[in-house]
């Protein structure tokens, strides 16, 4: 099997302890994460072979995010090294009726400081079978809506799978310019990932029925969604994660997947949250995992939605799970009973 490439930003994560509010104490939990990023140390954890492609400093921080990647078996050799800044963001964990607030600042960010020589795309794609990225790191600037552009060109041309998760974030960039930049990409995409909010703010599609600030969701409008994606860009297969939120420590967690063929929804999951973030990224680190290895459509959704409901029980952005255990849960045992 071939290598998996992902390509993104890796950002520094300051966070309170627990459930404090910023600087409700004067200790704050630094470690890292990124869309891209997560998604690689959820294959890494799966045993898949798995390289991460950014740009980082050559100074102790950006090294520190580079050894963060190597403990999890990610390979970093192709990252480019530059610039004079980690991307930071700062993240203050929501619980109850109060939600979670990100505070960005990753301006100057080596990555988001890029040129396209920065990156020998033929080189990086040698013996790759798999590559994916994120709306995220577009969303960094023109400089990057073109490096996607070539690694997605690149990716083609030596026929590697494409996987996109739209990954839409307002703090970033502008609906309109999200549009431009997607339509032009997703025309290189074989697998496109989406949430209940993602494809209405980039692309205008919008599921019927649904409420999703008040915790209403009918699965059965996101085949439409599902359907008018692929019609659109001639997607081979559309994930959507369906999150019916209760409250901040509370979700109902579920997805479909579409082939062309067949809508398949996974069983539906009660999580009782104690870290959100990354779990988008772990449902995308279980898909491709299950498409690489030949699961069906059922399975493929099933296994990406386990992955995901168990990150949301683990701190911090990476998914630290096994494959042993995702698919525990995805037979059917969700008791969280002690293991002896």
């Amino acid at each position: 099997m071939g290598k998996i490439i992902t390509f993104g930003e890796i950002m520094l994560r300051l966070a309170p302890n627990g459930y404090y509010r910023f600087f409700q104490s004067d200790q704050l939990q630094a470690t890292f994460g990124g869309g891209e990023a997560n998604v690689a140390v959820s294959l890494a954890n799966y045993g898949m072979d798995v390289a991460y492609v950014t740009k980082l400093p050559t100074h102790a921080i950006g090294q520190a995010a580079v050894n963060s990647l190597r403990s999890f078996g990610v390979d970093t050799s192709m990252i480019a090294r530059g610039g004079d800044r980690v991307g930071i963001y700062y993240l203050e964990k929501g619980a109850s009726q109060r939600g979670s607030v990100c505070i960005y600042d990753r301006a100057y960010s080596a990555i988001q400081e890029a040129s396209r020589e920065d990156f020998d795309w033929n080189r990086i794609f040698e013996g790759a079978e798999w590559f994916h990225f994120t709306g995220i790191t577009p969303a960094l600037g023109p400089n990057l809506v073109e490096i996607c552009r070539d690694a997605c060109q690149a990716a083609k041309a030596r026929g590697v799978k494409i996987s996109c998760d739209l990954n839409y974030r307002g703090k970033l960039w502008s609906r309109a310019e999200a549009r431009e930049a997607m339509t032009d990409l997703c025309q290189y995409v074989d697998v496109c990932i989406s949430n209940e909010e993602d494809a209405k703010d980039v692309f205008g599609i919008e599921a019927e029925n649904t409420d999703i600030t008040g915790g209403k969701l009918d699965h059965e409008a996101y085949r439409s969604v599902a359907k008018q994606l692929m019609d659109r860009f001639g997607f081979e297969k559309v994930a959507i994660t369906l999150r019916t939120s209760i409250s901040a420590s509370d979700n109902d967690w579920a997805g479909m997947l579409y082939d062309g063929k067949d809508y398949c929804f996974s069983k539906s999951y009660h999580l009782h949250i104690v870290d959100r973030v990354g779990g988008g990224d772990s449902f995308g680190g279980g898909l491709i995992y299950s498409l690489l290895n030949g699961k069906s459509t059922q399975e493929a959704i099933e296994f990406a939605v386990a992955a995901s409901a168990l990150k949301h029980s683990v701190e911090g952005d990476f998914n630290r799970v096994t494959v042993a255990e995702v698919e525990k849960l995805a037979g059917g045992d969700g008791s969280g009973r002690v293991q002896r």
